[in-house]
């Protein structure tokens, strides 16, 4: 995600024409986007980083709807 906040920057910085920003060739400017492009659909597929986080993701809503019904049996007020 960092390849593209990079991007954005040099984007903003060669539309505004600042520094030596203002003078480098766009094929640089849209370089972290390809990098970025190739890690999320590459890298990222092939390492199961994206398997990993969904189940991460999972495992957290499992928790908490395990914890919320243990509030709710502890106590009888909650209950319908």
């Amino acid at each position: 995600m960092w390849l593209v906040w990079i991007g954005v920057v040099l984007i903003i910085l060669k539309v505004l024409e600042i520094s030596v920003f203002g003078e480098l060739s766009w094929w640089w400017i849209a370089l972290p986007f390809g990098v970025g492009f190739l890690w999320f659909e590459l890298v990222e597929k092939r390492l199961g980083l994206d398997k990993r986080k969904a189940f991460d993701e999972m495992d957290k809503a499992k928790q908490d709807r395990i914890k919320k019904r243990m509030e709710i049996d502890k106590n009888p007020r909650l209950r319908r």
